[in-house]
């Protein structure tokens, strides 16, 4: 059986590149250290199933040395001490798969003659915070008071996210890539990333990170459309970054979420930070997160250390709260990691011929026909 000569120095940035524990790669690859050491080859179906198990495409085993992969979008990412450098195989697989989507929906905005979004490069650089942020909320028809109605600021977060679906941009959120449960996505390399384009916006939020702090991703991403610009990002409402383009967008996502002149209104002198964070995480229904960064753009905090320990504490709070969610059924999920707005095009287009079922299947992120046949029935279609 032909055996493939494999520089070892591939073999090892294959696996870091994967995420995959070494022991883990080792039980399925007894002759992994072998491998590594030059002690053995692996025949060519050896390789190739190391390959897919370590997400790397099958050419780049034949290089002398490892690529270097770059991102396919701007990085704003504020480099936190202890951030990744370098894309992980996960972030670069997830912007591809991303990108794919939206090159699929352009052509089929496209063909059904869909007008360009309105917010997408809508605003110049440097808009005024107040102004950008009322003119995003008029984009997508993000009604303060129609949002204080929720029952609680989750169920404002998923009205949130159905806006701006609404307005034509596409969001995605998944603490996966694709449908692989094995390949979980990491917040602390980035938190979202935004994919600008006239006819197919996308927005991206990692669904490993907490829900707190969605709600801010998802109005830090529009910013940047509105901008016109593609980017990856890694900011919190906690942060203050030193880029002017990021600092920006944090702000007009705070005042998008909770208008400082609103919350003036609200705030009552003699109560402390905790008591009025969870009064007005109730009234404005946003995460207490938001909240937190909006009590300190209003002066209520004696100073940033002080607020910054204060958020790292409630973050602490919310991770807690977090870790015990349920994960929720696997159909309502899909349309939440694959835009309900995409998922329903796409199922549409299948079913009246246009896209085969087989590429339907791929950029839902399944293989089974039953699974298409079950969500198609669970979005209305009937055949």
């Amino acid at each position: 059986m032909t055996k493939i000569e494999i520089a070892p120095q591939m073999l090892r940035w294959a696996i870091e590149r994967s995420g995959r524990e070494p022991e883990e790669l080792e039980r399925r690859f007894p002759k992994l250290q072998a491998w590594l050491n030059r002690q053995a080859l692996p025949t060519l179906r050896e390789l190739q199933k190391f390959a897919s198990a370590t997400y790397t495409p099958f050419g780049y085993f034949f290089g002398a040395e490892p690529p270097e992969e770059r991102l396919p979008i701007p990085d704003f990412r504020t480099r936190r001490p202890g951030a990744l450098r370098q894309p992980s195989g996960n972030l670069l697989d997830a912007i591809y798969l991303c990108q794919q989507r939206q090159a699929w929906f352009e052509e089929f905005a496209r063909e059904e003659g869909l007008d360009a979004v309105r917010l997408v490069g809508s605003l110049p650089r440097m808009t005024p915070v107040e102004t950008a942020a009322q003119a995003i909320r008029e984009a997508i028809g993000f009604n303060l008071e129609e949002r204080r109605q929720s029952s609680t600021w989750t169920e404002a977060l998923r009205r949130f996210i159905e806006s701006v679906e609404e307005a034509g941009i596409l969001v995605m959120v998944s603490g996966i890539v694709g449908s692989n449960t094995h390949r979980k996505l990491d917040p602390d390399e980035f938190r979202g990333f935004a994919l600008a384009d006239a006819r197919a916006p996308l927005i991206f939020i990692n669904g490993a990170d907490t829900k707190a702090a969605q709600m801010f991703t998802l109005a830090h991403e529009l910013a940047h459309l509105a901008l016109g610009e593609s980017a990856l990002t890694d900011t919190e409402a906690s942060v203050f970054p030193d880029e002017e383009t990021e600092r920006w967008c944090n702000q007009v996502a705070a005042e998008v979420l909770v208008p400082l002149a609103l919350l003036r209104q609200e705030i009552q002198p003699s109560e402390n930070w905790k008591t009025a964070t969870e009064r007005l995480a109730r009234r404005f229904k946003v995460s207490s997160l938001v909240i937190l960064r909006r009590l300190f753009d209003a002066g209520a905090f004696r100073s940033r250390e002080q607020f910054l320990k204060a958020y790292r504490a409630e973050s602490e709070h919310v991770r807690e709260l977090a870790a015990g969610a349920d994960g929720g059924d696997f159909y309502r999920t899909l349309g939440v990691r694959s835009s309900k707005r995409f998922e329903h095009a796409l199922v549409a287009s299948a079913l009246s011929g246009r896209t085969t079922f087989t590429e339907a299947m791929r950029l839902l992120g399944f293989k089974r026909m039953a699974v298409f046949d079950n969500l198609a029935q669970r979005l209305g279609f009937s055949y």
